[in-house]
């Protein structure tokens, strides 16, 4: 095995990129920006650029180098091309073969919620286990899928979207995607947000929430650790629809374990029990002990995530 590797997570402001050991130790990390101008087209280069500035500050030859895995916000199919990255700005890109024109080195690309939840399998939260549900609960909800240690893609790259998942008949606003009564609209950030702001609006109970000009996730979670009986009822409607969701999720795929990640995990175990106990409650029997684990690597489980994709990809 080559020593060395680089993970690269692909973001619509920076690209975090690190340098690893083959053995899972980070060596360095490091961000340059995403120039966006002309529809992402000097991305490449840009990632080119700093994999060769790398190499050369710490006088590693390329015949070290296992090669890059790079994580990016959009499908991927084949491990290689890009369908579509609106916040980006590219249409269809080969990621796979103009990267590694451009560097001389084998590359592996993923989309970004795939490539965190491998990260996590391999030195994070679900370190451990071959078969497993990533959950990125941030301004929208992520899906992961791992199954014997591989990446449930799909022939579009769409595998894992569960923040899509149909959850709700009578939603009138519409989600990012265009549908309306997607997952994504509850157990987000944002969607834990707009089920306070209809709580509190939907009659006049006391809550601490009331004195914020703009409420975040994380004072909803604050103030139902207070004991908040308007926060509480928010929680308590978040982890019943995505304790049910999970549960349907857990039917087609058995996970060993759920792994929470993304801004909202930080609210840690009222989170994560209030899952838990809808999931066990609606979950089919024979699925019914998986984990519920949080994250534990933070912004880094996309950088992990690529490296592992190149382990991945070695006989």
């Amino acid at each position: 095995m080559k020593k060395y590797g680089f993970g690269i997570d692909v973001g619509g402001t920076t690209i975090k990129m690190s340098l690893f050991e083959m053995t899972g130790k980070m060596l360095d990390k490091w961000e340059i920006p995403t120039d966006t101008k002309n529809q992402g087209s000097s991305i490449l280069d840009d990632i080119a650029a700093a994999v060769e500035g790398k190499l050369s500050e710490k006088k590693i030859g390329k015949e070290d180098v296992a090669g890059i895995g790079i994580g990016v916000p959009g499908p991927v199919t084949g491990s290689a091309v890009v369908i579509r990255c609106a916040n980006l700005g590219w249409g269809r890109v080969d990621v796979a073969q103009e990267l590694g024109a451009k560097t001389g080195l084998p590359v592996k690309v993923g989309n970004d919620a795939n490539i965190a939840a491998l990260g996590e399998m391999w030195q994070g939260g679900g370190k451990g286990y071959k078969n497993a549900v990533m959950v990125t609960l941030g301004t929208g909800v992520g899906g992961g899928i791992i199954i014997d240690g591989k990446i449930v893609e799909g022939p579009n790259g769409a595998g894992g979207e569960i923040g899509h998942i149909f959850v709700e008949e009578n939603e009138p606003e519409a989600c990012g995607c265009g549908k309306h009564g997607c997952l994504e609209q509850y157990a987000s950030a944002t969607g834990v947000v707009r089920l306070a702001n209809r709580a509190l609006a939907a009659d006049g109970r006391a809550s601490s929430l009331r004195s914020f000009d703009k409420i975040t996730a994380k004072d909803v979670f604050d103030a139902a650790k207070d004991k908040d009986a308007v926060a509480l009822e928010v929680v308590e409607k978040m982890g019943k629809i995505l304790g049910t969701a999970l549960a349907n999720v857990a039917c087609v795929v058995d996970p060993e374990v759920f792994v929470i990640g993304g801004g909202v995990s930080k609210a840690g175990p009222i989170l994560t029990d209030v899952i838990q106990k809808y999931y066990i409650e609606r979950a089919f029997h024979a699925c019914r002990d998986a984990r519920f684990a949080l994250a534990t690597l933070g912004n880094d489980a996309g950088v992990y995530g690529g490296v592992s994709l190149l382990l991945n990809g070695e006989d």
